[in-house]
């Protein structure tokens, strides 16, 4: 292959793999929100992370990926799990469960990028630029254009809001954490770890709230499918790659894009309105997406 072709096929990877991290990470809302109509939030959790753990252990088994031998660096990609994965996704399942609409979370979720803004300086060392910064700025206004509008429409619970910032910031913490401990991580066999872990406190937790309740039907089943497959084992594949090739908020401004998916998909599905003002905002998060994550950003992509 030449080198012009390379370049073509890494500036495409630079531009294809968070595109298509949106679309499957924030169909997964969708994904859960069905799930959650029958079943309990942690025994649905433990049972994804029990799909996905023998998914990925079987591939990464067969691509014979590199595995961690140092108890540190195992221990480093269990916590970055247990905070990007267990905390994150059981914030999201309990808020849905609580009555907040799969695209008001997934709003709330997109504020990710702000606080990673905020922590990546101190933290990784890296350096936010001005255009960069009004991107976010524009992007907490358009979030905030959508998260009001769905409260004033008496949409969703203070619990159920409340949970979807716990899983805001363990997206955030966890994110950082494993660009800072484990950034060489393998995808494959570091996401084994991370499922493991999570799926063990699921289990635990699950026992100790008294949570048994799953309806075996077709529509959960499809959810739990979904959910494995595509949000834990692809979606979070992609992320992985990308923590590794960019800066960790490059990578998370792309979860500025995750509420106008996540509202659509939850529309045709769920039949959550839109109404004008929360898409003039959704407007205004795409814009601040633009200016946060523009062409100048992605002049190395190798």
């Amino acid at each position: 292959m030449s080198e012009t072709a390379r370049t073509a096929d890494a500036r495409w990877a630079v531009v294809a793999a968070p595109a298509a991290f949106v679309v499957l990470w924030s169909s997964g809302f969708i994904g859960a929100k069905a799930g959650l109509q029958h079943a309990e939030p942690m025994p649905f959790l433990a049972l994804r992370f029990a799909v996905s753990t023998a998914l990925m252990a079987a591939i990464a088994w067969a691509m014979a990926a590199p595995w961690p031998r140092r108890p540190a660096e195992i221990g480093h990609i269990a916590v970055a799990g247990l905070l990007m994965q267990f905390v994150y996704f059981t914030g999201c399942w309990y808020s849905m469960s609580a009555g907040v609409g799969a695209g008001t979370s997934a709003v709330i979720c997109a504020l990710q990028p702000v606080v990673t803004a905020v922590l990546a300086g101190p933290v990784l060392g890296e350096r936010v630029a001005r255009r960069q910064w009004l991107g976010l700025v524009l992007g907490i206004a358009g979030v905030a254009m959508v998260v009001s509008n769905k409260l004033e429409a008496g949409l969703g619970t203070p619990i159920g809001m409340a949970m979807s910032g716990v899983a805001l910031l363990g997206i955030t913490l966890g994110l950082l954490y494993q660009k800072r401990f484990c950034p060489a991580m393998d995808p494959r066999s570091g996401n084994v770890i991370q499922f493991i872990a999570s799926g063990i406190v699921a289990a635990l937790l699950g026992l100790a709230l008294g949570e048994s309740r799953i309806e075996w039907t077709g529509e959960f089943l499809g959810a739990l499918g979904y959910t494995s497959v595509f949000t834990s084992l692809v979606s979070l594949t992609l992320l992985a790659v990308m923590i590794r090739r960019g800066e960790a908020t490059r990578v998370t401004t792309m979860f500025f894009l995750m509420p106008l998916s996540a509202s659509v998909i939850s529309y045709f599905y769920f039949g959550e309105t839109i109404t004008g003002f929360a898409l003039v905002g959704m407007v205004v998060v795409v814009v601040g997406v633009v200016l946060a994550v523009g062409p100048t950003r992605w002049s190395n992509p190798a």
